[in-house]
């Protein structure tokens, strides 16, 4: 069924991954391009537009931005200031997909990590985004909203202020050193064209006001991924742990329990990770 999807975040990583996608696929996507805090703006860019279906992308996704308060600013009361937007003149909504963060869990001695997990964030990105989770389901009643928690994923495009891209770059320029942080946390390193392809399925099989995380369960650590960017490239590089890189309070494995999601839209598509790192080095040239 061909949708009309007012896509939020569209110039961002993940924004241009899922705008190819919807557009593949046969679906109209409208581009937010109001800024977050103005309400009247978007209300005003989106005046007969006939939406029906809300991907919301739009934030600040580095847990090391500058401005402590910009999270809240554009996580938390951005997307407040959307929702009141969307409920003047958008009598056609069928589906609200507010993006937040697998982040929201913190430090959880639990694992792989289910829905039910209370949340106890760490940092102030993980603290904006539980903060628009309440805000948004909060608009429950009146709009068909739902919460997807993607663990980390990844793919061309992403910022190299992102490990695996400041990996991938190394690599690519057959460097003699590398600097990282923990070699031993464990992390999700989904392909982001599977969390575009949940995306679009969820719009039409999601319930309104659920949570689901957005995982596959397998983690892997730095060790495994360097070794695969070795056999890709044929390079080995000295590994360096800075301190500097060893962030507080660091989530040492996260990773999640699929059952929910897979419940709702069906088995995942299968996308390896030494796939994906070798779309990454294609894309770097």
């Amino acid at each position: 069924m061909t949708s009309r999807i007012l896509l939020t975040g569209a110039t961002g990583f993940t924004g241009q991954h899922f705008m190819r996608l919807a557009q593949s696929r046969g679906h109209q996507v409208v581009t937010l391009q109001s800024d977050l805090g103005d309400g009247q703006s978007i209300q005003q860019e989106l005046a007969n537009q006939a939406i029906t279906h809300v991907v919301h992308l739009a934030g600040i996704s580095s847990v090391d931005h500058a401005h402590e308060s910009d999270f809240y600013k554009v996580n938390t009361v951005g997307t407040t200031v959307l929702l009141k937007a969307l409920l003047q003149g958008q009598p056609h909504l069928k589906s609200v997909l507010i993006a937040s963060s697998a982040n929201v869990y913190g430090n959880c001695e639990q694992s792989p990590i289910a829905e039910t997990q209370p949340p106890a964030p760490v940092n102030h990105y993980a603290a904006s985004k539980l903060a628009m989770e309440h805000m948004a389901l909060a608009y429950a009643d009146r709009l068909p909203i739902f919460i997807t928690r993607p663990f980390n994923y990844t793919g061309p495009g992403q910022s190299p202020s992102f490990l695996i891209p400041k990996l991938v770059d190394h690599f690519a320029r057959r460097a003699p050193v590398i600097e990282l942080g923990n070699l031993h946390v464990e992390r999700e390193f989904n392909d982001v064209r599977m969390v575009c392809e949940a995306y679009l399925l969820l719009l039409e099989q999601a319930t309104v006001g659920q949570i689901y995380n957005l995982c596959t369960g397998l983690t892997y650590n730095l060790q495994q991924v360097l070794a695969m960017l070795e056999s890709l490239t044929g390079h080995t590089m000295e590994v360096r742990v800075n301190p500097a890189f060893v962030r507080t309070n660091e989530v040492h494995r996260l990773c999640g329990a699929p059952g929910k999601l897979i419940e709702t839209i069906g088995p995942l598509p299968e996308r390896p990770l030494v796939d994906c790192l070798s779309a990454i080095l294609q894309a770097h040239g």
